[in-house]
């Protein structure tokens, strides 16, 4: 997880928003004592190399900030579920995923 940016302001929202305009974005909607989320996060880690080569990751406890949380299904105009991937190209959301279905490989093709 070294390389996986943490998200605690909407500023850094509108930031990430932002920088997928030169680099996909991925986040990760983490919650911490959820076993999905855990499942989720520990697939994420495995297939951590086909990803960060080709995107930024950004991670967020929405336990912790979860006024954040909602700020990014409003700003993404996503629904919100946990544990959630959401990858951003050029300002918009290209591909949302939840819960059983987060997968590196599914994910990849997006990027």
């Amino acid at each position: 997880m070294k390389n996986w940016n943490p998200i605690t302001t909407d500023q850094q929202v509108r930031a990430i928003v932002e920088r997928s305009n030169e680099k996909t974005q991925i986040i990760f909607k983490d919650s911490v004592t959820c076993g999905i989320s855990a499942y989720a996060k520990e697939r994420l880690m495995n297939g951590n190399d086909l990803l960060i080569a080709k995107a930024d990751f950004n991670y967020l406890d929405l336990l912790s900030y979860r006024s954040v949380s909602n700020f990014i299904a409003e700003e993404l105009n996503v629904i919100h579920q946990s544990p959630q991937v959401i990858v951003l190209k050029n300002g918009e959301v290209v591909y949302r995923v939840s819960h059983h279905s987060i997968k590196a490989e599914e994910i990849e093709k997006y990027l």
